[in-house]
């Protein structure tokens, strides 16, 4: 035959050990079994077809044919070496036992065993397909198969290694042949393509690739029919239009449509996808999005929003196997990816209620003012959230004083900007413990990684502040740092003095009476029985006058455990059961359904 009018995947059969394509773990093994002459009497080769079980067998036969052998060189000039190259070598024996399965075929290769080679060192035979020989041939193959003759050798080929007997598996060397990068096929694509004189698109040679599917005689079958197609030219429209595939750049529109959530032009684009096989279209749009996985300059394609595309086409696999119609398993697909744009990442959401909740940083706060001592205070500039102004003394009055006094006017501190933003972070999650929170707790310092406050809480804000601590907490943490340790210093204010103020109004402030629940009334509690009821992040000390501030108060804040030195300790309430109803009507909670659009929500209690 003119070599010319050879098919390719001829042409270009591996003749050595180095033309071997992805198979280098094997080549390499039965080198170094050649040249240490460490031989076996039987070889299996499996795995996946066009993958080159074959040629090596025929490699192998020959190097151990050649004049100069065994060998892993054959020398490729002497007798043995060309008749094995042209396929009619005495001494190399092939069978195909798809077509000489049976137990008589067998019997008569067993018969060829018994007389030397005609020529060579060794008769070798090689059967390809084994697995395709009846259960009586195998069992008459066995005995020959584990103790030939020395001068005989099997090599045993075989698509499907699981159908032989177990018998037949332990009685050779079983080497898997792995499947062919698609890597390696397009670079062996592109050196038969400069050797012919071809041009090319490497684009179109990663179609092919990807279409063989990890078999190179396929692939070089396409790469055949590519050449005559496209007029010696292979680009990637000739090749994907030979092949019935979809060009990638019509998934490059596609995905325009998508992020625009243009749905008239989708159906349009439905309409021309019903030309090709709908699963076919899934298969081509997976490949295509696992590229863009890889590619980083697209930043329209996230991860996540991957992953929730994947998920998508996986769910779409099983709509085939009940035989659904394949344009509506299309248009299910991408107006579901329409929905799934919707869906925002954390980052994005975190983003928008910060934008859509965040207040102006300007708003300060009375309580968050250092502690100065009742003697030296003077009044302060009014602001919107700062408690009334008492006496004949008006707010335009205090706002038109030409300079604050220089005990109520220190210097800026970064840290007290932090408290405000603190208290803004509580109040959005809950209107009354930020309410609480305001009234009830006085900014000292921050230093060191420890956050110092004053409370002076009544019964009511106690509670809620005692249930509201590890809210409190975590915030504290995302404001401050996340070794930011908290310490509580007790309430030094007189009694009369710590009782709650009535919240600022833009109105008349109408005056009534207090409840006489805080500090100073008479159902007030003793100093060592409010030391006792106050939660662990409010706890003060046991005995003031017995002891200085022990180190473990910080610990005592951070694990939530309280002293107990009175011998009456409280149980951390902060553990009990919390309504579920009043959850879902926390303002966090609510954003977070709209954004997302939920349409079910699952409270679990945390242990």
């Amino acid at each position: 035959m003119n070599e010319r009018s050879q098919v390719l995947a001829l042409k270009y059969r591996p003749r050595r050990f180095e033309d071997l394509i992805g198979q280098e773990t094997i080549a390499q093994t039965l080198s170094l079994a050649l040249d240490s002459k460490r031989l076996s009497h039987a070889y299996l080769f499996s795995g996946l077809r066009g993958s080159g079980k074959t040629s090596t067998a025929r490699i192998f036969a020959k190097a151990l044919m050649c004049e100069n052998g065994p060998t892993s060189h054959p020398c490729e000039q002497c007798e043995h070496c060309v008749s094995a190259n042209e396929g009619r070598h005495m001494d190399i024996i092939e069978m195909d036992a798809a077509s000489s399965r049976k137990i008589d075929d067998i019997r008569d290769l067993i018969e060829h065993t018994k007389y030397q080679p005609a020529s060579a060192k060794f008769k070798i035979f090689i059967i390809d397909e084994v697995h395709m020989l009846t259960k009586e041939a195998f069992n008459a193959l066995l005995k020959t198969l584990e103790e030939p003759p020395p001068f005989v050798k099997f090599i045993l080929a075989t698509t499907d290694p699981l159908k032989l007997p177990a018998t037949i598996l332990s009685r050779t060397q079983h080497f898997r042949f792995k499947k062919i990068s698609n890597q390696d096929v397009s670079a062996h694509l592109r050196h038969i393509l400069n050797l012919e004189n071809i041009t090319y698109e490497p684009d179109a040679l990663q179609i092919l690739a990807r279409s063989g599917s990890g078999s190179l005689r396929d692939t070089l079958t396409l790469l055949d029919q590519a050449i005559i197609y496209s007029k010696h030219h292979v680009d990637v429209s000739t090749v994907t239009e030979m092949l019935g595939l979809i060009d990638p750049q019509f998934f490059e529109s596609l995905f325009g449509v998508i992020f625009s959530k243009d749905r008239a032009r989708l159906v349009d684009t439905l309409r021309e996808l019903e030309a090709y096989e709908a699963e076919m279209v899934v298969d081509e749009l997976t490949s295509w999005l696992k590229e863009r996985l890889y590619d980083h300059d697209d930043a329209r394609f996230s991860p996540l929003l991957l992953e929730r595309f994947f998920r998508i086409l996986s769910e779409a696999k099983s709509l085939f196997a009940i035989n659904a119609e394949g344009s509506f398993v299309l248009g299910l697909i991408f107006f579901k990816m329409i929905e799934a744009l919707k869906v925002k990442e954390i980052d994005q959401m975190i983003e928008s209620l910060e934008a859509q909740v965040g207040r102006p940083d300007s708003v300060a706060y009375a309580h968050a003012a250092p502690a100065i001592p009742a003697a030296t205070t003077a009044p302060a500039a009014p602001t919107a959230s700062a408690a009334p102004v008492t006496g004949s003394e008006s707010a335009p009055e205090a706002a038109a004083a030409p300079e604050p006094e220089p005990v109520v006017a220190p210097a800026p501190d970064p840290a007290l900007a932090k408290f405000e933003a603190l208290c803004e972070r509580i109040d959005d999650r809950s209107a009354d413990l930020g309410k609480c929170f305001r009234e009830q707790i006085t900014f000292i310092a921050y230093g060191d990684d420890t956050l110092t406050w004053e409370s002076c809480a009544d019964d009511d804000c106690r509670t809620k502040l005692k249930h509201g601590f590890p809210v409190i907490k975590q915030l504290v943490r995302e404001v401050f740092g996340f070794e930011t340790k908290i310490k509580h210093n007790p309430c030094s204010k007189p009694a009369e003095e710590a009782a709650p103020k009535p919240e600022p109004v833009s109105g008349p402030v109408n005056e009534a009476p207090m409840p006489e629940t805080g500090f100073g009334s008479e159902n007030s509690v003793s100093a060592v029985e409010e030391m006792e009821e106050r939660p662990a992040y409010m706890e003060s000390y046991s005995a003031v006058e017995e002891a200085p501030q022990s180190a473990s108060m910080t610990e005592e804040v951070e694990t939530g455990s309280g002293s107990c030195v009175t011998g009456n300790c409280e149980p951390d309430l902060s553990t009990r059961e919390i309504d579920g109803n009043a959850i879902l009507d926390e303002p966090m909670i609510q954003k977070a359904t709209e954004l997302f659009e939920a349409t079910k929500i699952t409270i679990q209690n945390k242990v």
